[in-house]
């Protein structure tokens, strides 16, 4: 081997050569370069645009780096894991996180009223941020040894599956996380290859269940329907986020206000501006340009997971990357879509630059798992 090496390094130019070992070295670390530049570049861009929201606090943009420091230490430890190990923990972490959601509804910390945290004492979480990684793995475990497409009987205990933690946590209630751990589950659904018969009849399945999950949502949960349907109903309650959202993008017109000049967010008119409707104060500062160029970062990281999703080797591995890799865009395009007025609001943050922390390292957490994915790869012969 130690020949052969020597010959290429006499046969190839210098600087392929010096390409060669700089790839070997981030596959020895288990890393994917261009995965890793987008993610670092959107962490950088979402402490420039959380100091501005946060009122030029400098100590929130420290808080946010060293959760951003965990996450990727987190991110940098999965990655290390070869995905057979996920695979083999799937059905072990689904259960847990099933059992730690049971103990939030009964022994969870409670707060805004709602029950999400569990205190260990040295540790804080929320087990429902867990579940957004343990579903997709349990889900991806569970087709990996059935037949694709799918059968009916293998889509209900599917189904079932996802029902348990999305109903748990719409229980607490965190109706943003149900539907995001929902969708994690129904991504693997479409990557498995569902025939489409099934996925009309599934969708005309949920359209006549509307009526009886309106009949168990809460009161402000239906105000924000209402809201979404009408937010000058009620200008100064339940509409007046949307309108302030709303007014704040549409006054940075195309090229902003300028970073740290924004009226809305600065005079308190925008309330959550540092958590789930940042990108609203991105807008007003930033303008037209600085959220599609916010948007296109995100795009790049979207398309590089998907394309090592395409290179997966199993069935489990496919179903997991495409899972992780929709359910991040899903976080960006509900958390956008709630602060342009095109969706309800339901407090989903946006991925990397809202502020918070157990967010952040199940997103990073995923990724890793991805990278894994990539880097784990067997050489196949041809």
């Amino acid at each position: 081997m130690k020949s052969i090496s020597r010959l290429s390094e006499n046969i190839l130019p210098a600087s392929t050569t010096d390409e060669i070992q700089y790839a070997n070295l981030w596959q020895r670390l288990h890393l994917d370069l261009p995965l890793l530049f987008g993610i670092i570049v959107l962490m950088v861009c979402g402490l420039f645009i959380l100091y501005s929201a946060g009122d030029k606090d400098i100590t929130v943009v420290e808080q946010q780096a060293v959760k951003f420091a965990f996450a990727l230490l987190t991110m940098f430890i999965l990655a290390q894991i070869p995905p057979v190990k996920y695979r083999l923990w799937a059905p072990w972490l689904y259960l847990a996180g099933v059992l730690l959601l049971i103990a939030v509804l009964v022994v969870g910390e409670s707060g805004q009223g709602a029950k999400r945290w569990l205190n260990l004492g040295i540790l804080r979480f929320q087990p429902s941020e867990m579940m957004k990684l343990a579903l997709p793995m349990m889900l991806a475990w569970f087709f990996h040894f059935k037949p694709l497409p799918p059968k009916i009987l293998a889509l209900f205990i599917a189904t079932i599956l996802i029902l348990a933690p999305t109903l748990l946590t719409a229980k607490e209630p965190d109706l943003g996380t149900a539907i995001l751990i929902a969708s994690g589950g129904l991504c693997i659904f479409l990557f498995a290859g569902i025939r489409l018969r099934i996925l009309i009849l599934l969708g005309l399945l949920v359209l006549s269940g509307l009526p009886m999950l309106w009949h168990f949502m809460r009161e402000y949960q239906r105000q924000r329907v209402l809201t979404f349907l009408n937010p000058e109903r009620d200008p100064l309650g339940a509409g007046y986020h949307i309108i302030q959202s709303k007014i704040a993008i549409g006054s940075g017109g195309i090229f902003g206000k300028g970073w740290l000049h924004g009226t809305q967010s600065h005079l308190s008119f925008l309330p959550e501006h540092a958590t789930d409707f940042i990108f609203a104060v991105t807008g007003e500062e930033l303008g037209l340009i600085g959220g599609i160029a916010l948007i296109v970062i995100y795009m790049f990281i979207v398309f590089r997971c998907f394309y090592i999703a395409s290179l997966a080797q199993d069935t489990f591995t496919r179903l997991l990357a495409g899972s992780l890799t929709l359910a991040f865009f899903l976080s960006m395009f509900i958390n956008i879509g709630m602060v342009i007025g095109i969706l309800p609001v339901v407090g989903v943050p946006l991925p990397l630059v809202s502020y918070g922390g157990t967010s952040v390292v199940a997103m990073l957490a995923g990724f890793g798992m991805i990278m894994s994915i990539k880097t784990h790869r067997k050489k196949l012969g041809l």
